[in-house]
C-alpha cells in the first residue's frame, strides 16, 4: 500500500509555538518565527522517517464555518489567536509552496473535516495508508482498519489504529467516539456536552448501549442522577454529536496525483531559510535530495555543485585574480586585498605579522583546538585579524606560539573574539599564555542586546552579515564519523580558522555600535567584561569532590531505596510491583488504592504519575510522599553520586565545571558539564552530595551567601517605606509580614503563619496569581485571595511598582535591571492573553532577578580580586552563593573581605546582608 499522509496544520503550528514560548525564535527583523521552524523540523523529519507517497497540509480557511451555522457559541471560549501566530502562516504557506507540497483549504469547512473527507474517500479505494497528523482527539472518529492517527509525542511518534482506540475508550468501533465526545463534550470547542458526565463516564455509556440515540432510548435504565442530567439536557446533546462529527462530504476531490511528493524548488527555499536565518534546514538543502532521499554532489564545503548557495564562503567569492603572497607585499600593505585569508609559518614571517600586529590597538583572534576540554586540548593553532576581510592562519608548534605569546600578553592592546573565556583558558593550558587587554566577547555583546537569542558566530554572521561562514561539521563531520581538526586538509583549516578571526572582527565592529547606542557599554565594562577572567580562574581551578564520601553515600542512599521501595509495596499490597512502570504505578495509585476520584490522564490515556501531577495529591495518602522520594534518591543518585566520580579530571583530580554568561534571559550564571548549581540542599539526601565538595588537605572552603537578596531588591525597586524599614531595622522580614497579615505581635507568629507569609513574600516576585498561592499552599482560593490582598495592604509601594513594571514594558518593549540589563518582552502587547500575562509576569520579575544576577557579579570581580593575594579562589558560585577555597590560617581574613565585598559591591537602599561560614566541606560551610 502506498502511504498517504494528511497533516492538519494549526494543531502543529500552535503546538510549535507554545513549546517555544519561553525562549522564542526570532528572525532578522524580529519575528517570532518559532512556530515555522517547529512546524518544518517536524515536516522534515516526517520526510525522512516515512519518505510518503503522497502527502497534503490542511489548513482552517478564515471565516466561519458549518458549525458556526448550527452553533453561534462554537470556539466562542477560544482566546484570538496570537498576532505571532497570524503572521507565522504565511510564513509557512510560502514554505510548503517551495517544497511542492500541496495546501488543502476549503471554505466553510475545517481542517479536520477536509483530512476527514480524503482520508474516508482514500480509505474506500482500498490501496492507501492513510495518516492524519494531528494531536487532536477528535481524529479518533475517523480511524479505520487503513487509516491511522500520527500524534506528535515527546518523543518520536504514537501511531493510533482502531485496537489502540477502542482498547482505550472500551467500544467496538472508532466513530463511537462522536458519542463520546457528544456527551463528555469539548471545552476546547465550546461543545456544551452533559454537565457532571466526564471521559470516563461518556466512554462507560457509549461502551454499554453504543450510540446517544441509544441511551436516550434507554435512560430508564440509568443511574437516576445520569438519566436526569441527561434528560435536562436533551437537545443540547443532540446539537453537541452534530457539532463533534467530522465532515466526510467536503466538496473536494480525491486526486492522488496532486498529493504525489515531488522535488521542491531548492533554491526557492534556500532563500527562505536564508532570510529567516534556518542554519539547520540550510545544512540539509546542502546534501539531501527531498523526493529520492540520496545525497547529491558537493563541493568540499558542503554546498550543492549545480545549485551554489547565494551566500558563499569567502574562498569561493574572491576576485579572479591571484591574491599576492606575504613575500610579495609587507604585512603594512596586506589590508588593501580583499578577502585575503593568508597561512603563515615561517619564522621570519610570524615575527613580521607580531610587529606588525603590536602596533595595532585592537587585534581580534581564535583558537582551534582537537577537544573542547582546556586540559586535554590540543591548540591546532591561532587565526588573527586587525582589519575586515584580512585574516592570517598560524599553524601551532612551540615556536610560532613563543612568537605570539608578547602579542597576546600585551596589555595595550584590546583582545577580541568569540567566547573569549574558551580560547584564554585553551592558551593558559597549553603554553601558559596569560591573555591581557581589554576584552571584547561578541558572544557577550550580542548577548545583552538580545538574550533571548542564540549567540553562536554562525547566527550572528547570518544575522549581522548576511554571511553564511564555513561549517565545523562540514569540516570534521559528525556523529561516530568525526574526527579531530588536526586531521583535515590544513588548507581547508586555514581557510576556515581565517575566516572565524575575520568574521568575529566585522561582528564586533557592528555590535559595539549597538552597544553604545543602547547604553550598554558600562554594563559591558563594569560586569561583564572582567567577569570572563573572574570564571576563567574559577573554572581552571576547579572543585576537589571526596569520591569516599560519595562511595558512602551511595550505599547509604541505596538501602533506603530498597527500604522505600520494600514500604511502597506493601502499602500496595503488591510484591512485584516495578516502581518505575508508570503504567503499574498508575493502576495502584488510582484504580486499587483509589488515592482521588478524578485521576489526570496522558494524552495516551495513561494516568498521570510524573512529579508534578505526584506533588499535587502528595497528601491524599502516604504512598505518594514515598514514591516521590523514592524518586528523588534515584535522581540523586543517577545524576550526582553515580556521575560526579566519572567527570574527575585525570590531570588535576577535580571537576571543572563550565559557567555560561550568555544562557539565561535574566543575567544569571549558568553552570553545565557537568550543572553544579542544582544539587538539593532542602532534603537530607542532596545535603549528602554537598558534603563530598571538599577542600584540599590544609584548606577550607568558605560558603558566602546573600540573605533574601531578591527581596530586598524589591524594597529598592518599589521604595515601598514599610520593606525598607523593616529591612534597615533588621527584622526578619517573613515573621513581619506574617505579624502585620494576621494582625498578630511578631512574637506570637506561628511557624504555618511565617511559612505562608514566605511564600507570599517571594510568590508575589513572581507574579503568582491567587490559584497559583491556594496551590503552593493547599489552601482555598478565598484564603489565598486575602493573604494577597493584605499583602499589598500593607506593602502598597509593591503594587505600585508592579503596575509601573507593566506600563513600562508596554510603553519601550522591555525592562531594565539597577545596572541597565535589558529583558525585552515583545508579548507584552499580545492579545492572546496567556502569552500577555507571561509577558506581564517577566516584567515584574526581569528587573529584580536581573539585578540580583548584576550584583552577584559584581561581587565576584571584587572578591576574586581583593583574595587572590591570599592564595584563595573561587571554586563554585551557585545562585545567591559564592564558595571559595583558602588555605586554613587565612580563613578567618578572607571571609571577612568575602563579607565586606559582597555587602558593599554596589549600594541600594536596604542593606545586603550576607551570612558566611568555613569548614573542610560545602555541606558544613553552607
Amino acid at each position: 500500500m502506498q502511504k498517504l499522509f494528511l497533516i492538519d496544520a494549526y494543531a502543529l503550528i500552535f503546538r510549535f509555538h507554545y513549546a517555544f514560548v519561553s525562549r522564542p525564535m526570532h528572525s532578522p527583523d524580529g519575528q517570532n518565527i518559532s512556530a515555522v521552524f517547529g512546524f518544518v523540523k517536524f515536516l522534515n523529519e516526517l520526510i525522512d522517517r516515512e519518505k510518503p507517497h503522497h502527502l497534503g497540509v490542511a489548513f482552517d480557511p478564515r471565516g466561519g464555518n458549518f458549525r458556526h451555522q448550527l452553533y453561534p457559541l462554537y470556539k466562542a471560549n477560544r482566546e484570538e489567536t496570537p498576532e505571532d501566530i497570524r503572521r507565522a502562516v504565511p510564513l509557512i504557506k510560502e514554505i510548503l509552496e517551495a517544497m511542492k507540497i500541496p495546501i488543502l483549504e476549503v471554505a466553510g469547512y475545517e481542517a479536520d473535516d477536509v483530512i476527514g473527507t480524503l482520508s474516508h474517500k482514500a480509505s474506500q479505494r482500498g490501496e492507501y495508508e492513510t495518516y492524519m497528523v494531528t494531536p487532536d482527539k477528535d481524529y479518533g472518529q475517523l480511524i479505520r482498519p487503513n487509516v491511522f492517527m500520527y500524534k506528535p509525542a515527546k518523543e518520536g511518534v504514537e501511531i493510533v489504529g482502531c485496537d489502540d482506540l477502542c482498547g482505550v475508550y472500551g467500544i467496538a468501533n472508532p466513530r463511537q467516539i462522536i458519542d463520546i465526545l457528544a456527551i463528555w463534550g469539548d471545552a476546547s470547542d465550546n461543545i456544551p456536552g452533559v454537565p457532571g458526565i466526564g471521559e470516563k463516564g461518556a466512554s462507560k455509556l457509549v461502551a454499554q448501549w453504543g450510540t446517544v440515540e441509544n441511551i436516550l432510548q434507554n435512560l430508564d435504565k440509568l443511574t437516576p442522577k445520569q438519566a436526569k442530567s441527561i434528560e435536562e439536557n436533551r437537545e443540547q446533546l443532540e446539537l453537541a454529536k452534530r457539532l463533534a462529527t467530522i465532515s466526510l462530504d467536503v466538496p473536494i476531490e480525491f486526486d492522488p496525483e496532486r498529493l504525489v511528493m515531488e522535488q521542491p524548488n531548492v533554491e526557492q527555499l534556500r532563500e527562505i531559510y536564508v532570510r529567516l536565518n534556518f542554519q539547520m534546514f540550510l545544512r540539509q538543502l546542502k546534501s539531501i535530495d527531498f523526493h529520492n532521499n540520496h545525497s547529491v554532489q558537493t563541493d568540499l564545503f558542503g554546498n550543492v555543485v549545480e545549485q551554489p548557495t547565494s551566500v558563499k564562503p569567502y574562498s569561493q567569492i574572491k576576485e579572479e585574480e591571484d591574491i599576492p603572497t606575504v613575500k610579495e607585499i609587507g604585512f603594512e600593505d596586506i589590508t588593501t586585498v580583499k578577502h585575503s585569508y593568508t597561512t603563515v609559518t615561517a619564522e621570519n614571517e610570524i615575527e613580521e605579522l607580531v610587529s606588525y600586529m603590536m602596533r595595532q590597538r585592537q587585534i581580534c583572534f581564535d583558537t582551534e583546538t582537537t577537544s573542547l576540554d582546556p586540559y586535554a586540548a590540543k591548540l591546532v593553532g591561532v587565526s588573527l585579524a586587525v582589519e575586515p576581510h584580512t585574516a592570517y592562519w598560524i599553524p601551532a608548534n612551540h615556536q610560532s606560539i613563543e612568537l605570539l605569546k608578547p602579542l597576546l600578553e600585551n596589555p595595550e592592546i584590546d583582545k577580541i573574539g568569540q567566547n573569549l573565556k574558551f580560547d584564554i583558558e585553551i592558551l593558559r593550558c597549553t603554553h601558559n599564555i596569560d591573555v591581557q587587554g581589554i576584552l571584547y566577547d561578541t558572544m557577550i555583546e550580542h548577548y545583552l542586546l538580545k538574550s533571548e537569542e542564540r549567540h553562536s558566530m554562525d547566527f550572528l554572521a547570518r544575522n549581522y552579515l548576511n554571511y553564511n561562514p564555513i561549517s565545523y561539521e562540514d569540516l570534521v563531520g559528525k556523529g561516530a564519523k568525526q574526527i579531530t581538526i588536526d586531521r583535515v586538509d590544513p588548507q581547508l583549516v586555514s581557510e576556515y580558522a581565517a575566516e572565524d578571526a575575520d568574521i568575529t572582527l566585522q561582528l564586533h565592529q557592528k555590535l559595539w555600535q549597538e552597544i553604545e547606542k543602547e547604553n550598554l557599554t558600562e554594563l559591558y565594562h563594569k560586569i561583564e567584561e572582567p567577569l570572563i577572567r573572574c570564571l576563567v580562574t574559577t573554572e581552571l581551578k576547579g572543585v576537589k569532590i571526596d569520591i569516599h564520601t560519595l562511595g558512602y553515600s551511595a550505599k547509604e542512599l541505596n538501602r533506603e531505596m530498597l527500604r522505600l521501595e520494600s514500604e511502597i509495596r506493601e502499602i500496595a499490597e503488591t510484591p512485584y510491583l516495578n516502581i518505575n512502570s508508570p503504567k503499574q504505578l498508575g493502576e495502584i495509585l488510582y484504580e486499587k488504592l483509589k488515592v482521588i476520584d478524578n485521576p489526570k490522564l496522558t494524552k495516551t490515556k495513561q494516568y498521570k504519575t510524573d512529579e508534578e501531577s505526584l506533588q499535587q495529591i502528595a497528601d491524599k495518602h502516604p504512598i505518594v510522599g514515598k514514591i516521590l522520594e523514592y524518586r528523588g534518591i534515584k535522581k540523586l543518585l543517577s545524576t550526582y553520586i553515580e556521575a560526579l566520580p566519572k567527570l574527575i579530571n585525570p590531570r588535576t583530580g577535580r571537576i571543572h565545571t563550565s559557567f555560561n554568561q550568555a544562557v539565561t534571559s535574566t543575567g544569571r550564571l549558568s553552570s553545565t558539564n557537568p550543572n553544579l548549581q542544582n544539587i538539593p540542599i532542602r532534603d537530607a539526601a542532596g545535603r549528602e552530595i554537598r558534603k563530598a565538595f571538599v577542600a584540599e588537605k590544609g584548606s577550607v572552603l568558605i560558603s558566602a551567601d546573600y540573605s533574601q537578596v531578591e527581596l530586598r531588591i524589591m524594597a529598592h525597586l518599589s521604595q515601598d517605606p514599610a520593606l525598607i524599614e523593616a529591612f534597615k531595622n533588621g527584622e526578619d522580614i517573613h515573621t513581619t509580614t506574617a505579624a502585620k497579615i494576621y494582625n498578630v505581635a511578631a512574637e506570637d507568629v506561628t511557624k504555618e503563619q511565617r511559612r505562608r507569609a514566605k511564600t507570599a513574600n517571594f510568590g508575589i516576585i513572581y507574579g503568582i496569581s491567587v490559584f497559583g498561592l491556594s496551590q503552593r499552599l493547599n489552601i482555598p482560593r478565598g484564603e489565598a485571595k486575602e493573604l494577597i490582598d493584605g499583602y499589598f495592604s500593607l506593602y502598597p509601594g509593591v503594587r505600585r511598582y508592579m503596575e509601573e513594571c507593566k506600563i513600562e514594558a508596554r510603553e519601550r518593549g522591555f525592562v531594565e535591571t539597577i545596572f541597565a540589563r535589558r529583558r525585552y518582552l515583545p508579548e507584552i502587547t499580545s492579545k492572546n492573553a496567556v502569552m500577555r500575562s507571561y509577558a506581564e509576569r517577566n516584567a515584574i520579575n526581569a528587573p529584580i532577578q536581573g539585578s540580583a544576577a548584576d550584583i552577584m557579579k559584581l561581587a565576584m570581580i571584587e572578591v576574586a580580586a581583593a583574595i587572590a593575594p591570599l592564595s584563595a579562589t573561587i571554586v563554585l558560585q551557585v545562585h545567591d552563593e559564592l564558595v571559595v577555597e583558602c588555605p586554613a590560617a587565612q580563613a578567618a581574613q578572607v571571609m571577612e573581605i568575602m563579607r565586606e565585598k559582597m555587602m558593599n559591591c554596589t549600594k541600594i537602599l536596604v542593606p545586603l546582608a550576607v551570612d558566611a561560614a568555613a569548614a573542610e566541606d560545602w555541606l558544613a560551610a553552607h
